[in-house]
């Protein structure tokens, strides 16, 4: 039986009626709309030490110290306002308050619409806070876009999300997928996306900070979430992809085979001799979109982690994405970095991408679609398929089967260089398709091991990953 969703003053009334918990809230950036909540439901005194908005850079910058980069909607900023918050708390009132006391420090640091900035709306919020009494602290931080036009809404947005992330964090701070789910009460889908959120401390030691943002892509608060290399860290997006020149290749990845590994090299190969690409700040980022998956219902956290893993081992950050059409996750990207921008695919995806029925819905259909995807001079890279029913026939970007009412239109992107044929490719990988090596792997140790990466194999067995049997 699911919980009662509370309204936004019901949430600031039980936490003002738990007289143990005690901190500080401090806003800069969007009003202080989040103690605002607290006051208005009543009872504030028994929660609320001190509220503070240290709106003007040089008070700010004499609380929590400079920030060289002049930066000041950033996660540093927010991690500097809820250390010196918090510090403060205990200082000033953990000798006087009873003994079963917690305390906490929530702060938020937001850019919105104002007569000035018409740009990105966004900001970090966090709280820190003892979850027993005496305990050390945690963490709890995310990073949020606002979506609506008018300063006033966008102030309500941080409001709701504060009131929402106070609450998450000391009644669901045991059930994170639940806390996650919470974040979007009383919130209208559209007005805001949270692209990143960060658990840290004792008791969230058992807690996987990269399946989290799964969570918020599964519960749509984000359209997509970017992970880092490493296979540690999830990323935010502006700091992987800020003025890049990026080549992405969209799949499943269920598994990274051979021919999708030579697809992403051929492919960045042609990337590097665009005019205007710079070869050495330019990437490769796979994506994957779980559009289809969650209508399916298959949506599986642990499965998509396994493939983003896979990818990781060959060095690649990944994007996974809510995106079912490619002109989506291109405007994705054009919020980040003002580079180039280019696919590579396949002949299926080529495919699908000149298939009237994948706009259905679409206002403007695929025209319309195309023209936004080909806005930021984007380029796409088609690498060949070979036919089953005859091994020596190719499907190029020459001799591609367009439906005929689009082979103008397919022949003007041929001729302006808008799609380009990957022509430097390992013709030994053209028999390898993901569904087949999926069914052999779930068969055992045997030939599919050639069909992946080396390292990816590797990692299959040890982990089991897939459906892999070792004892098959």
């Amino acid at each position: 039986m699911s919980e009662e969703t509370l309204s936004i003053m019901q949430k600031a009334f039980a936490l003002n009626m738990n007289h143990d918990s005690y901190g500080t809230i401090a806003e800069i950036g969007a009003g202080q709309e989040v103690s605002r909540c607290f006051f208005r439901a009543g009872g504030a005194a028994g929660t609320i030490a001190k509220t503070i908005s240290a709106y003007d850079m040089s008070f700010s910058d004499a609380i929590y110290g400079e920030e060289k980069n002049k930066r000041y909607v950033t996660e540093n900023r927010l991690k500097k306002m809820l250390d010196k918050e918090f510090s403060i708390v205990l200082e000033r009132v953990s000798s006087t308050r009873p003994k079963t006391s917690t305390y906490f420090a929530f702060a938020d640091t937001v850019t919105a619409r104002s007569y000035s900035q018409r740009g990105e709306c966004h900001g970090w919020l966090g709280i820190k806070l003892q979850l027993s009494p005496g305990a050390e602290p945690c963490e709890i931080l995310i990073h949020v876009r606002m979506l609506d036009e008018s300063n006033t809404q966008q102030q309500e947005v941080v409001g709701i999300l504060g009131v929402n992330l106070i609450y998450g964090a000391f009644q669901f701070h045991s059930r994170p997928e639940q806390l996650i789910r919470s974040l979007g009460d009383n919130l209208e889908r559209g007005r805001l996306e949270i692209d990143l959120i960060r658990f840290t401390g004792p008791h969230f030691d058992n807690i996987d900070n990269r399946l989290m943002p799964l969570k918020l892509v599964e519960t749509e608060l984000a359209d997509a979430v970017v992970f880092g290399a490493d296979r540690q860290t999830l990323i935010h997006p502006s700091e992987l992809f800020h003025n890049r020149d990026i080549m992405v290749m969209r799949g499943m990845f269920k598994p990274v085979t051979t021919v999708c590994a030579d697809m992403m090299t051929s492919g960045m190969e042609i990337f590097s001799r665009i005019p205007g690409v710079r070869s050495d700040t330019a990437m490769i980022v796979p994506e994957i979109s779980v559009a289809g998956m969650r209508n399916q219902n298959l949506y599986d956290m642990q499965d998509i982690l396994n493939r983003v893993d896979c990818l990781n081992i060959l060095g690649y950050p990944v994007i996974v994405s809510n995106y079912l059409r490619y002109f989506r996750l291109s405007e994705y990207l054009g919020r980040y970095t003002r580079g180039k921008v280019a696919f590579v695919m396949g002949i299926p995806n080529l495919e699908t991408l000149f298939d009237d029925a994948y706009y259905k819905g679409f206002k403007g259909g695929i025209i319309g679609a195309f023209g936004t995807l080909f806005d930021r001079d984007t380029v796409i890279f088609v690498y060949p398929m070979r036919r089953d029913y005859d091994p020596d026939d190719i499907i190029t970007t020459e001799n591609f089967p367009v439906p005929g009412h689009l082979k103008y239109f397919y022949a003007h992107l041929l001729e302006n260089n808008k799609i380009l044929p990957v022509e430097k490719y390992n013709d030994a990988n053209m028999h390898i398709w993901p569904g087949d090596v999926l069914d052999q792997i779930r068969k055992g140790p045997g030939q599919w091991q050639t069909s992946v990466p080396e390292a990816v194999a590797r990692e299959i067995i040890t982990r089991c990953m897939f459906g892999f049997c070792s004892k098959a």
